[in-house]
């Protein structure tokens, strides 16, 4: 398979349909900020509310500018390498760092705003609960929130996609690598950050308060009271939405690549109509969901999730059979000469056709199966609520159990999904790995309804926590907001199920973009693959392969480790300052005193900040070790046993504590003693530990897969270089790979050096 993408040119008409593609993106920013400017016309509350949601405002804008500061720091370094890195020319090279920057930029925009408005949306949310309509009302708000997210989302990153198009033409591919990487790049240190922040306050403030002091979750007299509300939006709102766009990003980088190999022209651009019909159905998502007199909240969202899928999987077969031609011969020029002759007379227009429709059935899919695992109207969370009527210890084994069961089910779906979408194009590897792409982007039509749906968990959380401490619902208005804050539970848990559905099915789609940079560079060296040699072998039962898959496993256990790791530190430093207000002030217990809510949220600040570097160190440069220290076969083997290990691992994680969380809101809704029984206790321990689990290491393991995905595309070319040049290369080739290694070893030893055993600090020790 060959990709020379550099002789595609855009016609007149190509240039008409990229540009209606871009005018449809700012039409979904123009819905985005209507639907903005609706969410803020709401009702703000009570002044009790609005002066706790400013202060979770003020944490969470703080937090963010610090942590945007410490990352621009990764920014201008890989913009650098970027740059040094190989490229067919020097346009191609300027162009990749510049949309890298680009990507980064759009990500944290994306991140920024998620958290700017969740905060200020959450206080009109606990707002409406109190009025007629309550359910409805507060229903509306949340989602629609969510909704301006996803906009957003979808409009600027298929705007980022379709000005590379206009830009570069046949180059675009590769300059879309530079805006990918970028965009995961960015959203993997804030869905480190955020998680670990996030759960460091949940943590801590749960044990002391609700375990230690027997009071309500969101009292006031819990001085982590401020800093958990904060971290939901740094953590669940800024993170995640940064992690879908970098998944939509990223699918449309892999899609795109891909595309001009098996399509040609038709494939650079059919995979920007796809994500644009996204856009409309995302509206319709939006709008429609309104929930009916006697209807859940939960079966509210499900319904516009599945008609708006269900309508974007008839526009999109529309579009293929009207934009794709009935032949291969009717494409304009692919870029691997031997489609043609190898699909024979295959239609192009059903094998996109069926891929796409693959894909949104797969989001679907996984929406079911989460919600099922994850619900509290289903039995798996149900066994939970009733596992703790015999102690904490026995509530996480069941939650354990079901997130491996769960992981198993929910990788074959997946696995299903990626292998009946490789089958449609048996005749060729380079339209098979084509067709896993256009299963990516069909998924990707339900991104801004699944954003959402994410957005939503953590607004309705806060609303609730602020309802609590301002103590200004009563009555029906309480039990409205601790059922949207269960459904966003379960929301959250099929967001993450879906954002790690896209990651494998990317990264499937790069993997063939490997192969191709791997190819290209041979090529250009006059080496066939066949004949490099054992260092660019990649069978599996390759001895050097294998030890690849084993490294790549063992590097998404390192990170999961090192992510819950940094969480127990964290929240070990908030437990012991909760415990040091409440002894040094009786006052607070009484309600005389006020706590010191920002002390807190400066240790969670300056904590999760400092734990960023290791993860994210990690995922750059283990790939840069195997491939200058192994070769490019097993590098191959690397990515393979990330995407493997990765999948399952990021599935337990979610959904163990996703259910753990909703058993804990089966006790507190009466169940089994209810509230301030022996059983509650025990579910709130399973929730602790579940925290760092769904909120932390899994959702962050998506973006993981693809940075690493993306930094072995970017670097193939230049070891393939070293791997084949003359015998002077290979010391450069080792040093290179020994400078990686030190680079982890090093990171890894600083963080080990933290205290890894909570140990308490002096009252009077400086914090920020």
């Amino acid at each position: 398979m060959t990709v020379p993408a550099l002789g595609l040119e855009l016609g007149s008409g190509d240039r008409i349909v990229v540009g209606v593609v871009a005018v449809v993106a700012l039409a979904a920013l123009a819905i985005g900020y209507k639907l903005l400017r609706e969410v803020l016309s709401a009702d703000p509350g009570t002044p009790e509310m609005q002066r706790i949601g400013e202060a979770v405002q003020e944490g969470a804008q703080a937090y963010l500018r610090r942590q945007f500061k410490t990352l621009g720091i990764f920014v201008v370094i890989v913009f650098l390498l970027l740059f040094a890195l190989p490229a067919d020319d020097i346009g191609e090279r300027i162009g990749r760092s510049i949309f890298f920057v680009i990507g980064a930029g759009f990500s944290a925009a994306i991140g920024y705003l998620g958290m700017w408005l969740a905060t200020r949306a959450n206080i009109r949310v606990a707002s409406a609960s109190r009025e007629a309509g309550g359910r409805e009302k507060a229903t509306r708000i949340a989602f629609r929130t969510g909704g301006v997210v996803g906009m957003f989302t979808v409009g600027l990153g298929l705007f980022g996609a379709a000005l590379v198009v206009l830009v570069y033409a046949g180059q675009a591919p590769k300059v879309l690598e530079g805006f990918g990487f970028g965009a995961a790049l960015l959203a993997m240190f804030m869905r480190v950050g955020g998680g670990i922040f996030t759960k460091a306050a949940d943590v801590g403030a749960d044990l002391v308060g609700k375990v230690e002091q027997g009071i309500p979750e969101d009292d006031p007299r819990n001085a982590a009271t401020i800093a958990d509300n904060v971290g939901d939006n740094v953590g669940d709102c800024a993170g995640m939405a940064a992690d879908l766009f970098e998944s939509y990003a990223v699918m449309l980088v892999a899609a795109l690549i891909l595309g001009t190999a098996a399509f040609g022209l038709q494939g650079l651009l059919f995979p920007l109509i796809i994500p644009a019909i996204g856009v409309l159905t995302a509206v319709l998502g939006v709008y429609i969901t309104r929930t009916r007199v006697g209807e859940g909240s939960l079966t509210t969202i499900n319904r516009s999730f599945y008609i708006s899928a269900g309508v974007s999987a008839v526009l999109c077969a529309i579009a293929a059979f009207v934009y794709l031609p009935g032949t291969w011969a009717g494409l304009s020029n692919p870029t691997d000469s031997s489609v043609v002759a190898d699909m024979g007379g295959a239609d192009p227009r059903i094998i996109a056709t069926i891929a796409v429709i693959i894909g949104i059935v797969l989001a679907a899919a996984i929406l079911k199966l989460t919600g099922y695992f994850t619900g509290t109207e289903d039995k798996p969370v149900q066994d939970v609520g009733k596992s703790s009527l015999t102690g904490a210890a026995t509530v996480i084994l069941s939650g354990i159990s079901i997130g491996f069961e769960s992981a198993v089910y929910t990788a074959l779906v997946i696995s299903a999904a990626v292998f009946g979408a490789f089958t449609l194009a048996t005749g060729s590897i380079t339209v098979a790995l084509f067709a896993v792409a256009l299963a990516g982007t069909g998924l990707l039509t339900t991104v801004g309804v699944i954003v959402a749906m994410d957005t939503f968990g953590p607004v309705a959380d806060n609303a609730q926590g602020i309802a609590e401490m301002s103590g200004d619902v009563e009555g029906e208005g309480v039990d409205i907001l601790t059922e949207l804050d269960a459904v966003g539970n379960t929301t959250k848990a099929i967001t993450k199920g879906i954002a790690i559905a896209t990651a494998v099915l990317a990264a499937t789609a790069l993997f063939g973009s490997y192969r191709d940079a791997i190819s290209q560079a041979l090529s250009k060296a006059g080496v066939a693959l066949e004949d490099a040699g054992t260092a660019f072998a990649n069978e599996v039962f390759s001895p050097n392969t294998l030890v690849g898959v084993i490294i790549g496993a063992s590097v998404v256990f390192m990170f999961s480790g090192l992510a819950v790791n940094a969480v127990t530190r964290a929240a070990g430093a908030i437990v012991f300052e909760v415990r040091r207000q409440f002894r040094e002030n009786p006052g607070i217990m009484e309600g005389t005193v006020r706590p010191e809510y920002g002390r807190v949220v400066d240790i969670c600040t300056r904590d999760s900040l400092r734990e960023l570097a290791t993860p994210g160190l990690l995922a750059i440069f283990a790939p840069i070790a195997v491939g200058f220290g192994l070769g490019v076969g097993p590098l191959a083997g690397y990515l393979a046993g990330a995407i493997a290990c990765g999948t399952l691992m990021a599935i337990f994680l979610a959904n163990s504590g996703g259910a753990w969380d909703n058993a804990k809101k089966l006790v507190e809704d009466g169940n089994h003693g209810g509230k301030g029984s022996p059983a509650h206790e025990a579910t709130v321990i399973g929730d602790t530990v579940g925290d760092p689990f769904k909120d932390t290491a899994g959702p962050a393991i998506n973006p993981l897969i693809k940075v690493m995905n993306l930094v072995s595309v970017l670097i193939a070319p230049a070891v393939v270089l070293f791997s084949v040049g003359d015998s002077a290369s290979a010391p450069v080739r080792i040093i290179i790979a020994l400078v990686a290694v030190a680079v982890i070893v090093a990171a890894i030893t600083v963080s080990k050096r933290r205290t890894s055993s909570i140990q308490e600090t002096p009252a009077d020790s400086p914090v920020a």
